[in-house]
C-alpha cells in the first residue's frame, strides 16, 4: 500500500466506527476486530521505515500524516485511537524509527533489534508501554521494578507492580523499566505479552482492570510481574536518546479531533435550540475562540515537527488546557443533559482530562518545560528515557 491508500483505508474504517460513536463510548473493553481493521488498513506501515517495507520516511516527513489519521480515529473513538497512538510514540520514542546509525559497540546490536522490531510489525504485531509504577507520580525515573539476569544469555526477569499499560491485552510486546540487577541506571525491556494469561501463573497477573472516568475502554491495566522474562534494549539510554523520534504530537492529535467533532455535533444539536441566554452566547463565543487556538497550536506544533523543532510538549499541554476549556463550555451550554449517557459531550469531557492528566501527569510536565527553558537552574536532572512522557 501506499500512503495514499492507508490514508483512504483509516478513513473508510474511522466512519464505520463513527456510525456506532453512542455504543463505544459506553464500552469498558476493547474489541480486538477494531485492530484487526486498522492493521488491514495499513496504519502499523506508519511505524516502520520505507527502508524497511513500510511507509515511514521521517519525523518532518511523516508525522503530520500519521497525526491526521490519529485524529480522524478519535473524531469516532477516542481510546481505539489512543491505543493506536501509544503503538506509534512507543516505536518512536524508542529511537527505532530513526534512520541513523549508533556508535560502536552498539551499532550491529542495535541495528539487528530494530530489524526484529520492524518485523514483528509487519508481521502484525501492536505494541504499547506499561512503564509507570504507583507512588511515582509518573515519573519514571523513580522506577524500582528490578530486573535480574535470567538462565539464558541476554534474558532478564522482571519482578515489580506496573499500571497504565494501555491496550493489554491487544498489544503484542510492551515496553518497561526495571533496574537491572547490581546497576544503578533503570533501562527499557521488551515484554513479550502473546497469549500471556493474566491470572499470574506465567508471571503477569492482573491486579486492577482500568476503571477510568475517561478514555474508558482502554485497558490500562496494572500488572503484578513476578520473574516475568523480558529482553533488554540494545543500547542503553544515553546512547538512544540522540536517536529517539517523539511521539508526543500523536495525543495532541487525538484531543485536536475530539474538539473539532465536539464544536460540529454541537452546532448541529443547538441549532436548533429556538432561544439562547447571554450566559450560553457567551460561553458560545469562547468555545469558539479556544477551539480556534487548539486548530493553530496543533498546525504549528505539526510545522515545528517538519523543521525540525522541539516544541511538542509545551503545544501537548497548551491543546490539553484549551481542549479541556473548550468541553466544559460546551457541556455548561448543554446543560443538565450532558450528564446522561445519552450525550456524546460528557465522555469527550473526560476523555480530553484523561489526556491532560496521564501523559504525562501535570506536575512532571511542567517540570520538564522548566528544565528546558532554564536548565542552568536544574543542573543533574533525571536522565530521560524512551518511555519519559508515554504512559
Amino acid at each position: 500500500m501506499d500512503l495514499t491508500t492507508v490514508t483512504g483505508n483509516v478513513r473508510d474504517v474511522a466512519a464505520s466506527f463513527a456510525q456506532q460513536r453512542d455504543e463505544r463510548q459506553r464500552r469498558r473493553a476493547l474489541d480486538p476486530h477494531d485492530f484487526d481493521q486498522l492493521r488491514q488498513a495499513g496504519l502499523l506501515l506508519m511505524s516502520v521505515p520505507a527502508s524497511h517495507g513500510g511507509l515511514w520516511e521521517s519525523a518532518p516527513r511523516s508525522t503530520r500524516s500519521l497525526a491526521e489519521m490519529l485524529r480522524t480515529l478519535a473524531k469516532a473513538d477516542s481510546s481505539v485511537a489512543l491505543v493506536a497512538s501509544m503503538h506509534s510514540a512507543v516505536i518512536s520514542s524508542a529511537g527505532w524509527l530513526a534512520d541513523r546509525r549508533l556508535a560502536p559497540p552498539y551499532d550491529e546490536c542495535w541495528e539487528e533489534q530494530r530489524r526484529w522490531v520492524f518485523q514483528t510489525v509487519l508481521d502484525g504485531a501492536w505494541w504499547s508501554t506499561i512503564a509507570s509504577e504507583p507512588g511515582s507520580g509518573g515519573d519514571t525515573s523513580k522506577t524500582r521494578a528490578v530486573a535480574r539476569r535470567g538462565q539464558a544469555a541476554g534474558e532478564y526477569r522482571i519482578s515489580g507492580l506496573k499500571h497504565f499499560g494501555s491496550g493489554t491485552g491487544i498489544a503484542s510486546y510492551m515496553i518497561t523499566l526495571a533496574v537491572p540487577e547490581g546497576e544503578e541506571a533503570r533501562d527499557d525491556f521488551i515484554l513479550d505479552m502473546r497469549g500471556i494469561p493474566m491470572d499470574g501463573s506465567a508471571g503477569a497477573k492482573l491486579v486492577a482492570p482500568w476503571d477510568g472516568h475517561g478514555m474508558a475502554a482502554t485497558q490500562s491495566h496494572m500488572l503484578m510481574f513476578e520473574d516475568f522474562p523480558a529482553q533488554r534494549a540494545a543500547a542503553p539510554h544515553h546512547v538512544r536518546r540522540s536517536a529517539s523520534g517523539g511521539g508526543s504530537p500523536l495525543w495532541p492529535a487525538i484531543m485536536a479531533g475530539i474538539v473539532e467533532t465536539a464544536m460540529k455535533t454541537a452546532r448541529e444539536q443547538l441549532g436548533r435550540r429556538p432561544q439562547w441566554r447571554a450566559f450560553e452566547c457567551v460561553e458560545w463565543t469562547r468555545a469558539e475562540v479556544e477551539a480556534w487556538l487548539v486548530e493553530q497550536a496543533y498546525e504549528g506544533m505539526l510545522r515545528d515537527v517538519e523543521q525540525g523543532g522541539s516544541s511538542r510538549g509545551l503545544a501537548k499541554i497548551a491543546i490539553a488546557e484549551l481542549a479541556e476549556s473548550v468541553l466544559q463550555r460546551l457541556c455548561r451550554i448543554v446543560g443538565g443533559g450532558t450528564y446522561g449517557r445519552e450525550s456524546p459531550f460528557g465522555f469527550w469531557f473526560e476523555d480530553v482530562r484523561a489526556l491532560g492528566f496521564l501523559r504525562p501527569p501535570w506536575g512532571l510536565a511542567f517540570d520538564n518545560l522548566f528544565e528546558a527553558a532554564w536548565p542552568p537552574l536544574s543542573p543533574g536532572g533525571p536522565e530521560r528515557s524512551a518511555t519519559d512522557g508515554v504512559h
